[in-house]
C-alpha cells in the first residue's frame, strides 16, 4: 500500500532500478498478524498463484504460469530453494521474519540468480532496530483450539542492533468440512435408497507444531563498515490429512517432521562511488517422514520411513560501482555445494532389482554475473546483464538479458518498460537421481522471455496517491520437464518439448485521505495466464499438446483495503482463482478440474495506549461467506474460521 506522502515524481530515477520490474511488499502486509506465512501474503497482495493444501501443509508459488520450481527464493541473498525438490514452501516461512519482500518479475530474476524462468521472490531482514530495549508479545487463538505466539527482543544504539524473534504455532486443525467425493444413502423403511447427501467429515491427522526462532546481530563501524549475523531455526512436526477419498476407518500415522538451520554472516564495504560485500552461509536440514496403519488392533505396520539430510555451504562476493551519474556497473560471484543423502529405512537396500529409494550426491552450483546500467539523459535509461552458471560438470550457454526503460510523460509519471533474456534451470537431485524414477538423462530447461510495460504514479500528498503498472508477458521454455508414470508403477520425470506461457499482469494502488482522520488504502492486482504445452505428444494417448498445463489457473486477482479512523483499522481481503485442470488432458471430469473460487477475510483492529504499554486487539474472520471450495484436488479447505489477537509492547 501507498502511504500520502510519497509519490515519487520521476525526474532522476536511482540507478539500481533501471530495467528491473519489482513488486515491494510493505511493511504492513508482512506484520498484518502473525498467524500468517508468506504464502498468506502472497495470496492477497500479489498477482502470482498461490497453491496450497492449507494451514502447516505444502504452499508453493509460481510467477507467470510456470512451476514452483521456477521460482527462485533468496533470503538475505542466499538462495533456500530445496535442491531436493528445487522449490521452497511458503507455509513454513512466517510473515513476522521477514522485514523486507520483493518479487522480481520475468527476467528481472536474471539481475539476481539464475534458473527463474518466472521470478524471483527475494527476502530479508533489516537492522532497522530502534535505540535502546524493546519488547513485544502478541498471543493468538483461533478456531479448531489453534493458538499463535510472538515474542520479540531488540535492543539498538549507535553501533549495535540485535534482534532476538520466536513463533510458535499449534492446531488440532480438526475443522469439519462438507466430502463431495463420498456420498451416502437414505432409506425408507423397505430399506429402498430414496436420496442420497454429501456428508460432513472432519479433518483427520492433521494437527501441527511449528516453533521458528530467529537470531540477528548488527555492528556497523560509522565508518563505510557493516557487518551482520542471522539465524533462522525451524522445528516443525505437521501430520498430513487424508484425501477425502480415503475410506480407512482404521488407525493410521501420516506425519511430516523437519529441522531446518539457516545461518548467514554478511561484510559490506561502503564509499561514496562503490560498494563491496562479501557473505557467507550454511543450511542444514534434517526431514522425516513416516507413513504406517493399523492393521489389526495394537498391530502398526510401517510402510513408509524416508529420512533425508541437506548439507548446503554458500559464499558471495558483490560489488557496485558509479563512476558517474550516467554510469552504474555490478557484479557478483556466488557458490552453493549442496550435499544430500535421502533413503527410505524401511526398504531393504538393493543394487540389482532397484529396490532402493533415495540417492546419496552433492553437487556444486557456480554462479557469476556482471552488469552495466546507463542512463544518457533523465528520462530514459539501459541495461545489459550477462551471467554464467555451472551446475556440477554442466555449463549452461551465458544467458543476456537487455532491459530498457524510459519516460513517456512526467504527468503521472508515465514509464514504459521492456526486456528479453535468455535463462536456464538444471534438474533438481530428486529429477536427476531419486530411485526409483530419477532420471539422469535429463535436460536443463531453457527459454527466452520477452515483457513491456507501463507503469504510472501520481496524486497530490495532502490528498490521495495513485499508482499502478501494466506488463505483457511472452516465454517460450523448452524442454520442460514432468513427472509422468511409467509401465514400472513408479512416476518418472521427462522432458516435454516446449511450453508457452504468455499474458497480462496488472497491479493498481490507491491511497486517500477523505476526511479528516480518515485514511483509506487500496491495492488490487490481476493476471492473466495462459500456459500451453505446445510440443510434441509424447505418448500416443497424449492428449496434452495445446492444453493449459495442470494447476495454472488462467485467471486470478486479488483485492485489499483498508479504512482507518484514529486507534480503528478494518481490513478487508479478497481473492479469486479460476478453475483449474487436474489432468494435463485438460478433461472435464469431476477430478479433472477444480472449480473456480473466491476468498473474503476481514479483520478489524483497536489500538490503546497507557503510560506503561502499547495495546493492541484484533478480531480476525476467515472465509468470510463460507465458501466451499478447494486449493488442491481432494484436499478439504476450512470453512468460515475465527481469529483473536492481543499484542503487548511495553514501553521501557
Amino acid at each position: 500500500m501507498h502511504r500520502l506522502g510519497e509519490v515519487v515524481y520521476t525526474a532522476r530515477r536511482p540507478m539500481k532500478d533501471i530495467g528491473v520490474q519489482k513488486t515491494v511488499l510493505d511493511s504492513a502486509m508482512l506484520k498484518e498478524n502473525i498467524a500468517l506465512s508468506m504464502a498468506d501474503v502472497l495470496t492477497f497482495n500479489s498477482s502470482i498463484f498461490v497453491k496450497s493444501y492449507g494451514r502447516a501443509t505444502l504452499s508453493t508459488v509460481a510467477f507467470r504460469g510456470t512451476s514452483p520450481s521456477h521460482t527462485q527464493v533468496t533470503w538475505n541473498g542466499m538462495r533456500i530453494n530445496s535442491p531436493m525438490l528445487g522449490m521452497t514452501d511458503f507455509s513454513t516461512i512466517p510473515s513476522f521474519f521477514i522485514d523486507k519482500a520483493s518479487l522480481l518479475h520475468g527476467t528481472s530474476s536474471i539481475n539476481e540468480t539464475g534458473g527463474g524462468l518466472g521470478g524471483l521472490i527475494s527476502l530479508g531482514t533489516t537492522p532497522d532496530i530502534p535505540d535502546g530495549i524493546g519488547l513485544q508479545y502478541v498471543q493468538g487463538i483461533g478456531s479448531f483450539s489453534t493458538f499463535d505466539e510472538f515474542a520479540r527482543i531488540t535492543y539498538g544504539n549507535d553501533k549495535w542492533h540485535v534482534s532476538t524473534r520466536a513463533v510458535y504455532s499449534s492446531s488440532p486443525n480438526d475443522y469439519t468440512y462438507t466430502n463431495h467425493d463420498k456420498k451416502l444413502n437414505i432409506y425408507d423403511e423397505s430399506h429402498n435408497i430414496i436420496a442420497q447427501y454429501h456428508p460432513r467429515e472432519r479433518n483427520r491427522s492433521a494437527s501441527f507444531k511449528d516453533f521458528h526462532l530467529l537470531q540477528e546481530v548488527y555492528y556497523n563501524t560509522l565508518h563505510g563498515n557493516r557487518f551482520g549475523f542471522n539465524a533462522w531455526y525451524t522445528s516443525s512436526n505437521r501430520e498430513l490429512p487424508l484425501l477425502t477419498t480415503d475410506y480407512a476407518e482404521s488407525g493410521f500415522e501420516n506425519r511430516q517432521r523437519e529441522q531446518t538451520l539457516r545461518t548467514i554472516l554478511t561484510w559490506d564495504h561502503n564509499r561514496s562511488s562503490w560498494r563491496t560485500g562479501v557473505s557467507g552461509g550454511y543450511i542444514h536440514t534434517w526431514m522425516a517422514y513416516d507413513y504406517r496403519r493399523e492393521v489389526a488392533n495394537g498391530n502398526w505396520t510401517t510402510m513408509t520411513r524416508s529420512r533425508s539430510h541437506v548439507n548446503t555451504f554458500y559464499a558471495k562476493a558483490d560489488g557496485e560501482y558509479t563512476p558517474s551519474r550516467q554510469w552504474y556497473f555490478t557484479t557478483n560471484v556466488s557458490a552453493h555445494q549442496h550435499l544430500v543423502k535421502s533413503e527410505d529405512r524401511n526398504i531393504i537396500l538393493q543394487d540389482e532389482n532397484r529396490a532402493i529409494v533415495g540417492y546419496d550426491k552433492g553437487r556444486l552450483e557456480l554462479s557469476a554475473s556482471a552488469s552495466a546500467k546507463w542512463q544518457p539523459v533523465d528520462r530514459l535509461g539501459m541495461s545489459v546483464t550477462l551471467r554464467q552458471d555451472i551446475y556440477g560438470d554442466k555449463t549452461a550457454p551465458v544467458i543476456p538479458a537487455f532491459f530498457i526503460d524510459g519516460i513517456i510523460s512526467r504527468t503521472g509519471n508515465i514509464m514504459f518498460k521492456a526486456s528479453v533474456s535468455r535463462n536456464y534451470r538444471f534438474p533438481s537431485l530428486n529429477d536427476l537421481y531419486f530411485l526409483p524414477g530419477g532420471n539422469p538423462d535429463l535436460k536443463s530447461e531453457h527459454g527466452f522471455s520477452y515483457d513491456c510495460g507501463a507503469t504510472f504514479n501520481t496524486g497530490n500528498p495532502e490528498k490521495f496517491a495513485i499508482s499502478g503498472g501494466v506488463t505483457w508477458f511472452d516465454s517460450r521454455i523448452s524442454d520442460w520437464i514432468i513427472w509422468l508414470p511409467t509401465t514400472k508403477g513408479f512416476f518418472s520425470p521427462r522432458n516435454m518439448k516446449k511450453v508457452h506461457a504468455y499474458g497480462l499482469e496488472t497491479r493498481f494502488d490507491i491511497a486517500t485521505q477523505p476526511f479528516k482522520g480518515w485514511r483509506l488504502d487500496i491495492g488490487a492486482s490481476y493476471s492473466w495466464t495462459p500456459s500451453i504445452n505446445d510440443g510434441d505428444k509424447l505418448t500416443e494417448a497424449d492428449k496434452s499438446v495445446g492444453k493449459q498445463l495442470p494447476y495454472v489457473p488462467r485467471h486470478s486477482a486479488s483485492l485489499t483495503g483498508c479504512l482507518s479512523w484514529q486507534s480503528w483499522s478494518f481490513l478487508y481481503k479478497w481473492v479469486y482463482y479460476s478453475r483449474r485442470f487436474t489432468m494435463s488432458s485438460n478433461e472435464y471430469t469431476l477430478t479433472g478440474h477444480l472449480p473456480e473460487y473466491f476468498m473474503n477475510n476481514i479483520s478489524l483492529e483497536k489500538r490503546l495506549s497507557f503510560r506503561p504499554l502499547d495495546l493492541s486487539l484484533k478480531l480476525a474472520v476467515n472465509n468470510l461467506f463460507n465458501e466451499d471450495y478447494l486449493s488442491v484436488l481432494s484436499h478439504p479447505m476450512p470453512g468460515i474460521n475465527f481469529e483473536f489477537f492481543i499484542s503487548i509492547t511495553p514501553k521501557l
